[in-house]
């Protein structure tokens, strides 16, 4: 639908510069138009110079169009070329960012020219300033650095679940200078790229579910390992959609007060890992009454002092 919309909007962007490239087909006054048409040979490719006037400002309109229908355009391509894994998505991104960046430089500077400001003035003043502000930007210029080298050495891509610090989702965007996660609970986190660091990334592998279950002291443990293969893969059959194997039973796992703790874990994936902690803790405690294997309540010894 976005593809559509954009569409629709870049053979109106179209119809608009054709209109606009041609003043005499508009109902302007016969001495704007001629200064208009002027301007457009001026400068769409052509030098020229003008003062200010009504053409001037009409003539920047078709000029930010084509760059908008240029960027739009790309951008299109993109989205179509582009696949569904983490990395193609990521460096699509990038690019589109960059595109952005340059056409935002591109109209600015186009129109300046176009009002007859001298822009190799500008770019000569914007390269003094650059190196006064680039000793104060020392953070920005980090940010897009480190951004380049997350993308190219594919640490992380759009859609992969990372841990950062204390907060864990989604990677739903990587730009030049910024990364955007999104927790569980649709909360976004905006973090500079330079202040990425010691990030986890759980999309890399599958991850387990793990569930300690404690079982009475009487508890016959040779006789519980011997059901327990089929009961677990009765589990897995029941899961399959949440569990990539069957369940695994780790072993004795502690020793409590009024316990034995048993370890299991399940194979799943990272974007299911907490429905299926939660799943598998119904499923065991389940498999445990249908067998008759008790799970003890807390007990507490009261020793009642001798009067006598």
């Amino acid at each position: 639908m976005k593809n559509v919309k954009r569409t629709i909007g870049i053979f109106v962007s179209l119809i608009l510069i054709v209109l606009l490239c041609h003043p005499a087909w508009l109902p302007l006054p016969r001495q704007t138009a001629e200064s208009m048409q002027d301007l457009i040979r001026g400068h769409f490719l052509i030098k020229g110079n003008a003062g200010i006037t009504a053409a001037h400002i009409l003539t920047l309109i078709p000029a930010f169009l084509i760059i908008w229908v240029v960027y739009s355009i790309l951008s299109l391509l993109l989205n179509l070329l582009v696949r569904e894994e983490s990395r193609s998505a990521t460096v699509a991104n990038l690019i589109q960012s960059i595109l952005r960046y340059f056409s935002v430089i591109i109209a600015l500077l186009w129109g300046f020219s176009i009002l007859g400001v001298n822009t190799a003035a500008v770019l000569a003043g914007i390269g003094i300033v650059g190196l006064v502000i680039g000793f104060g930007a020392q953070s920005l210029i980090e940010d897009i650095i480190t951004g380049f080298f997350i993308i190219f050495e594919g640490e992380y891509g759009i859609g992969d679940i990372i841990i950062l610090d204390d907060f864990r989702g989604v990677v739903r965007n990587i730009g030049v200078r910024t990364t955007v996660i999104e927790d569980a609970g649709g909360n976004l986190k905006i973090v500079n790229n330079s202040d990425i660091r010691n990030l986890q990334n759980r999309s890399k592998n599958n991850s387990l579910a793990i569930c300690d279950i404690g079982v009475s002291y009487e508890t016959d443990i040779p006789a519980l390992r011997a059901i327990l293969p089929r009961e677990l893969f009765r589990i897995y059959e029941e899961r399959r959609d949440l569990y990539l194997s069957a369940p695994t039973f780790m072993g004795i796992e502690n020793f409590a007060d009024s316990a034995i703790i048993l370890r299991f874990h399940a194979e799943t994936r990272e974007t299911d890992i907490f429905i299926a902690r939660r799943r598998l803790n119904e499923d065991l405690l389940e498999m445990f009454r249908r067998n008759n294997i008790q799970i003890p309540f807390p007990q507490v010894v009261v020793h009642a002092a001798d009067r006598s």
